[in-house]
C-alpha cells in the first residue's frame, strides 16, 4: 500500500485534512472526521463527489 495524499489530523476543535505532497493543509476544519472525503481524495478524485461531500459537511457545521 503507498502512502496516502491527504490524511485527517486532530486538531483542536475537529479535523483538518493535511496533504502531504504541497505539506499544508486542505479544506476547512471539520467537527467529524471526514472518512468518505478521504477516501474520494485517496480514490478517484471525482469533482462532483468531492463537491457534494464539502457540502454535507459544511451544513453539519451549521
Amino acid at each position: 500500500m503507498s502512502r496516502r495524499r491527504y490524511v485527517a489530523k486532530g486538531v483542536p476543535g475537529g479535523y483538518r485534512i493535511w496533504d502531504n505532497k504541497v505539506r499544508r493543509w486542505w479544506g476547512d476544519l471539520y467537527e467529524l472526521c471526514p472518512d468518505d472525503l478521504l477516501t474520494e481524495l485517496n480514490g478517484n478524485a471525482a469533482p462532483e463527489k468531492i463537491t457534494e461531500l464539502l457540502r454535507r459537511y459544511r451544513a453539519l457545521k451549521r
